[in-house]
């Protein structure tokens, strides 16, 4: 698959996300607010299906790194359904590695208010992960690097974080952290992979007023 065949997946799954939360939003109320920010996160995660550009080959799994850009639709005072769009990861590994690692999800967050400053919000999340590229055994590249594959998977997880509201200012600032399990499979693929991908992010969040 070429890279420019994949910046259209991308861009083609971003914006299906973006259109649905969009129409969502426009069957709200008026006093209900659409939020708009990006998310930067870090963390690692066990991988035995998909290859790490990070880790050596052989290794399953790895750090993991991506900012995000996301709409958080206020349902109610205390409730809210953000859709997160992996941006940087996707484009990266499309340009240098001629990779595919796209991971988007909804999360359903509650937000419980302590004082007028700091409020605690957490919530499931729901997602998918969808792969292309080779298997952990592969190297980046030379004559070491395996076949590329298709796989995809359900992404289960939550969402656990603080909300500083910071008054006066044009966004909040959350830090949170986000656990989650994928069992993968291979699509098409002659070797038949599958397997789990489980880890987990620590989160900065820029939520636009």
């Amino acid at each position: 698959m070429t890279r420019k065949k994949q910046i259209l997946i991308i861009a083609g799954m971003a914006a299906l996300f973006m259109i649905a939360s969009t129409a969502n939003a426009q069957n709200l109320s008026p006093a209900n607010q659409v939020i708009f920010g990006f998310k930067i996160t870090a963390g690692g995660r066990y991988d035995n299906v998909r290859m790490c550009v990070a880790s050596p080959p052989g290794t399953k799994g790895g750090p993991a790194l991506d900012i995000s850009f996301f709409t958080e639709v206020v349902l109610k005072d205390n409730m809210s359904l953000l859709v997160n769009i992996p941006v940087v990861r996707p484009i990266l590994f499309g340009a240098a590695f001629d990779m595919l690692q796209f991971e988007p999800e909804v999360v359903l967050l509650f937000r419980r208010v302590i004082d007028g400053k700091v409020d605690l919000v957490a919530g499931p999340s729901l997602g998918m992960i969808f792969h292309y590229g080779p298997d952990y055994n592969s190297a980046n590249s030379g004559d070491d690097r395996g076949p590329s594959f298709f796989a995809m998977g359900p992404r289960i997880g939550g969402y656990f974080g603080v909300d500083f509201k910071r008054d006066g200012e044009t966004f909040n600032m959350q830090v949170g952290l986000s656990p989650y399990v994928s069992p993968l499979w291979g699509i098409n693929d002659p070797d038949d992979h599958k397997g789990v991908v489980a880890g987990g992010t620590l989160d900065g969040v820029f939520r636009f007023k």
